[in-house]
């Protein structure tokens, strides 16, 4: 068995020991397959998964920023509007788990909710315009992980913000990666991907959404495991990606498993493997990369924050609005029924969580300078 992703396995031993003090339910190891509620018709029994990053908390957390106190006040507003800054174009798996979460929030904190798609630079872009918007709780990031710490942890992205710019609402959602082909192409499964990398070097291109994205450095590492050169293309998110690889202008699409459920279950691509080791919990039959002789499972996942300097007790409301949204079980089923698992955790939980990954995210950096 090929032994792929071994980088890796330090984040996710990390991760399994982070959630069990962010949630009740005791994760899985890294070799086991994430919780996943293999019917659909059973949402509120998903746990979460053992894709979720995970370390005990760092000597970082302790220094993490901290609410500003303010007055008592009355958030939200009357007729305000709140946003969802989306860091992709919309269509993706981050922009519509967005958008059934801000139906939710809309009833929960009874003011108008948009969803705002602000896609460039990997959601740098979104991310940055999140940092230096008003701290009063009315515009909202969501970012993927670990995306979002390897942009300010790359001095050539030049980020300008920093673990310390924000301050966590809420862990949201969990979604495994998985590779996509479009229905006609010759590739059935990972091995074809490497036999034809082999011959051809550079010449089959693979898609993903962002530098060092979870897709990217996947791979970075199947390239390093395999000996192939694959032509790796970056895309603005997972929607544009689709669509290059829907219009065969990529070979192989990398992304989470929710951004091509759609299309494999209308037949317009096919999912040729999954990073969990469980393939059918979404209701499409996929093998997973463990079981095609690939070790290694990941997943990314995805988080709300504000920027530091909002209120604490702006926190606490939206952090208690997310929460109850998240936990209903309408939204536990419409999140799975589009291939991802809720994930609550709160701004403590979620706050040790996002140190105890930036830890362990730092030998893939330099596994990916290398490259």
């Amino acid at each position: 068995m090929k032994r792929l992703f071994l980088s890796f396995a330090a984040m996710v031993a990390l991760a399994s020991t982070l959630l069990t003090g962010c949630s009740q339910a005791t994760p899985p190891t890294p070799t086991q397959a994430p919780p996943t509620a293999s019917k659909a018709a059973e949402p509120a029994k998903a746990s979460a998964p053992a894709s979720a990053p995970t370390a005990a908390p760092t000597a970082a957390a302790a220094a993490a920023p901290t609410s500003v106190p303010a007055k008592k006040v009355d958030f939200p507003e009357k007729g305000k509007t709140l946003s969802l800054i989306i860091g992709y174009a919309a269509g993706g798996g981050a922009d519509i788990a967005a958008r059934i979460l801000a139906v939710g929030l809309e009833k929960e904190l009874g003011a108008p909710v948009q969803v705002v798609n602000r896609a460039g630079a990997g959601s740098q872009v979104a991310i940055s315009s999140v940092q230096t918007a008003k701290p009063d709780g009315y515009t909202i990031g969501y970012a993927n992980f670990p995306n979002m710490i390897t942009i300010y942890q790359d001095p050539e992205r030049k980020a300008t913000f920093t673990r310390k710019d924000f301050l966590p609402i809420a862990m949201h959602v969990t979604d495994p990666m998985a590779y996509a082909v479009n229905a006609d192409s010759p590739i059935k499964n990972v091995q074809d991907l490497v036999n034809a990398a082999k011959g051809n070097p550079e010449k089959i291109k693979v898609g993903h959404s962002g530098i060092l994205s979870n897709e990217h450095l996947g791979y970075l590492q199947l390239q390093k495991a395999t000996g192939v050169k694959l032509g790796i293309v970056a895309f603005d998110g997972a929607a544009p990606e689709i669509a290059a690889l829907l219009g065969g202008h990529i070979d192989v699409a990398g992304g989470g498993f929710s951004s091509f459920l759609s299309q494999a279950k209308s037949g317009n691509a096919r999912i040729i493997a999954t990073f969990a080791n469980e393939g059918k919990q979404f209701g499409v039959d996929v093998n997973t990369m463990d079981e095609q002789g690939f070790k290694g499972y990941f997943a990314l996942s995805r988080g709300w924050f504000v920027p530091a300097g909002t209120p604490k007790e702006v926190v606490d409301s939206l952090n208690a609005a997310f929460k109850k949204t998240m936990n209903s079980e309408e939204q536990k089923a419409k999140i799975l029924d589009i291939g991802q698992v809720t994930q609550y955790m709160d701004p403590a939980q979620f706050s040790s969580y996002w140190e105890g990954m930036e830890a362990s995210i730092q030998p893939l950096m330099e596994l990916a300078k290398e490259k």
